[in-house]
Formats: C-alpha cells, structure tokens, sequence
C-alpha cells in the first residue's frame, strides 16, 4: 500500500516534479525501501525484480533533468514490481514444492501458555494433600 502511494507521488497527474535535488533524495529513498520490501516477497530471478534492482544498484544522476528522469524510471519498475507481487500473491517465505505453515500470532501463543498453566494448577490441586 504504501509503495503505491509513493509512486503515485511520483507519478501522479497532479503531482509537481520534486524542486531539489534533495526532494529527489528522499523520494529515490522511499523507492529503493519499497523495492527492498516487495523483493523479499516475490523469487529473486523475476525480471521485474531485476530491472528494478538494477536501477536501485545506480547511484542518483546529477543535473535537474537526469535525476527527474531516474526518479521516474525507478518509480515507473516500482509499480511494476508492486502489481506483480500483489497479483501473484506471493508471500515472502513461499517455496517452491513445500507447504507453508500458517504463522502463530503472539495471541494464540499467550493463550496456549495460559491455557497450559491452568491444567496444571487444576492437576495439582485435585491430587490428595499430605
């Protein structure tokens, strides 16, 4: 969700070219976070991945228009990136030919614990006393 509005920051009709180069900085900084984000979810060897990886690996053009152009080329690979990832459902520890198990929250993991506890103070309370 996030990565969506980030590159709609970008690539928005409405939105304004960043005025400085630090604008531009924050914004590639923001991309490249998404991108490694979105990379852990999908297979290393997607060509989306790649080409976005590969734009992250370049270090900022200099000049007004060059750094304009990479920042829309790196959001442009994001949102392909991001729509690959949500349609393919990908999670980031899916693996080929296994079954993933369901992760525990924190809530049932309390609850099994509690519950634990409680049958054995039960236990040792309904033994005889000496």
């Amino acid at each position: 969700m996030a990565a969506s509005e980030t590159v709609t920051l970008v690539l928005g009709e409405d939105s304004p070219l960043p005025e400085n180069s630090a604008d531009v900085e924050d914004l590639v900084r923001l991309l490249r976070g998404h991108v490694a984000q979105l990379g852990a979810r999908t297979a290393p060897t997607i060509p989306a991945l790649l080409c976005v990886q590969q734009l992250c690996s370049e270090s900022i053009p200099e000049g007004y228009m060059p750094s304009r152009v990479y920042l829309v080329r790196l959001a442009e690979a994001t949102r392909e990136l991001s729509a690959y990832v949500e349609h393919s459902g990908l999670d980031s520890i899916t693996m080929v030919g296994r079954r993933r198990r369901p992760r525990s929250t924190v809530n049932v993991l309390c609850g099994t614990v509690f519950t634990i506890a409680l049958l054995c103070l039960v236990f040792a309370a309904s033994g005889p006393r000496t």
